[in-house]
């Protein structure tokens, strides 16, 4: 299991976030990045550690932002890029944790 993608996930999410609200003001832009790319980075900590709860919580901020961006998916690039990353991540994420409990 490799802590890499929820690094990258994180930062790319707290990366958006603040462009989200550099270019409209959009607060929850603000929050929703911030929030979601913290959990990444607090997820890619503990799997690094081998501390408990890395990829549940890498998993769970997966389907928050699977969820949150599926709605909007049509919309344009950034959140079809978004959908399709979170799906990733959480097959992968989701693999791992399967695996890991058999």
């Amino acid at each position: 299991m490799s802590a890499y993608p929820a690094f990258i996930m994180g930062t790319l999410c707290i990366v958006g976030g603040l462009t989200g609200f550099a270019r409209t003001r959009s607060i929850p832009s603000l929050v929703a990045g911030v929030g979601v790319g913290a959990l990444y980075l607090w997820s890619a900590d503990s799997l690094r550690k081998g501390t408990a709860n890395g990829l549940e919580a890498a998993l769970g901020a997966s389907a928050i932002l699977f969820l949150s961006s599926v709605p909007r998916a049509a919309k344009g690039p950034v959140p079809a890029v978004l959908t399709a990353t979170s799906a990733v991540s959480a097959y992968y994420y989701g693999k791992t944790l399967y695996a890991v409990r058999q």
